[in-house]
């Protein structure tokens, strides 16, 4: 093991695995990796003379020596008022314009560490646009080699900002998961890091900085309603997280709810939530939506999502093709161009009764990335 790095542990089957090695999911059951990691307690009065991204809240990271020769100054993201009672965190204000680059860039300095030591000759992922977006600008800042892998049909303008990254480009015909067993494939090939936003815990313990911003902001506490959208639940999962240590340091006195959001038309977890199952039934039919980005038919991290919106006190909602185009444009209109997929909470939250207290929702990829849904 390099020295100072942590070791991956499936939390299924309790199997370690050295993260200086390239082994990208469990051996035992091929389920994704957690972070065997103890975060320590971030001191809030010393937070305003620190840098000003994510990386000031180094407690709550694992080690990563070589985040800046990577960090692009991710994170810091304004928190603005939409209605009463209901603020939205604009995560599409990041380097790439997406909350991905959370996630991204600890997955590009654990790559670059582990290029440094020979272990590595290319990083491959996979994603509907954002993700690889997100990977492939950190690899640049690298300078790794990059290979993503996209579904067929993916938005022209992402492609365009993976192109102008310098990564390759590998368009797979069918949906969102066959784009998956295709990079995982890959991913099994010598010398090459699977760089995965749902298997890689790296990733979650960068979108877990979205809540710690939030503790910040607020003054040392949380909103009593996080609302995320949710694919394969990485913010979620990540929020979990942030919650979970903020309240064992001692550093919050309560929980919020976490309420996950998912398109009507592709919404498995929600499913098997209402039907109160512990995993999901089945996979989703693969269906058409403008909320691509969360249109995951079986998330491999299903069991940890469903359990964490539980343990919450939170729920699911779903939201239909016309409440996702009504949301866009009724942001817009308050001067927010936001992608249909980022709109999400938003048309969950303008659908749904008003609960008690603050609730926050994020803004999760830029209007440009995508346009105006039709």
């Amino acid at each position: 093991m390099l020295g100072g790095m942590t070791a991956y542990v499936c939390s299924r089957c309790q199997v370690h695995s050295p993260t200086s090695a390239l082994t990208w999911c469990c051996p035992k059951c091929r389920g994704p990796w957690d972070l065997d990691f103890e975060s320590r307690p971030v001191p809030l009065p010393s937070l305003p003379s620190r840098v000003n991204s994510l990386w000031r809240y180094t407690e709550a990271l694992p080690p990563m020596p070589l985040a800046s020769e990577v960090t692009l100054g991710e994170g810091r993201t304004p928190l603005v008022p939409l209605a009463e009672a209901v603020s939205a965190k604009l995560d599409f204000l990041m380097p790439t314009l997406s909350f991905k680059d959370r996630g991204a860039v600890l997955l590009a300095a654990h790559a670059l560490r582990l290029a440094r030591a020979g272990v590595l000759e290319r990083v491959v992922a996979d994603s509907s646009g954002n993700a690889g977006t997100a990977v492939a600008a950190y690899a640049a800042r690298a300078g790794l080699d990059c290979v993503v892998y996209v579904p067929d049909g993916t938005s022209p303008k992402k492609l365009e900002q993976i192109r102008a990254h310098g990564a390759r480009l590998v368009e797979v015909p069918g949906d969102r998961e066959a784009t998956a067993r295709a990079a995982r494939t890959a991913a099994d090939e010598p010398g090459t890091y699977y760089a995965s936003h749902v298997y890689d815990p790296h990733f979650l313990h960068g979108t877990k900085t979205y809540v710690y911003e939030l503790w910040e902001e607020l003054g040392g506490r949380l909103p009593d309603t996080i609302v995320v959208p949710v694919g394969n639940g990485t913010l979620l999962l990540g929020a979990a997280l942030a919650v979970d240590e903020l309240h064992r340091h001692g550093l919050v006195g309560t929980r919020p709810a976490l309420v996950a959001v998912q398109a009507r038309a592709v919404s498995p977890l929600a499913t098997a939530f209402h039907a109160g199952a512990d995993d999901l039934t089945a996979p989703a039919d693969a269906r058409p939506t403008l909320a691509e980005g969360i249109a995951i038919t079986a998330p491999p991290r299903a069991r940890q999502i469903l359990r964490a919106v539980r343990d919450s006190g939170g729920t699911f909602l779903t939201v239909d093709e016309d409440g996702i185009r009504a949301a866009q444009r009724d942001l817009a209109r308050r001067g927010l161009f936001v992608e249909p997929t980022g709109v999400a909470c938003w048309a969950a939250v303008r659908a749904a009764p008003p609960r008690p207290g603050l609730t926050v929702v994020p803004l999760c990829g830029a209007g440009a990335k995508t346009g105006l849904a039709p």
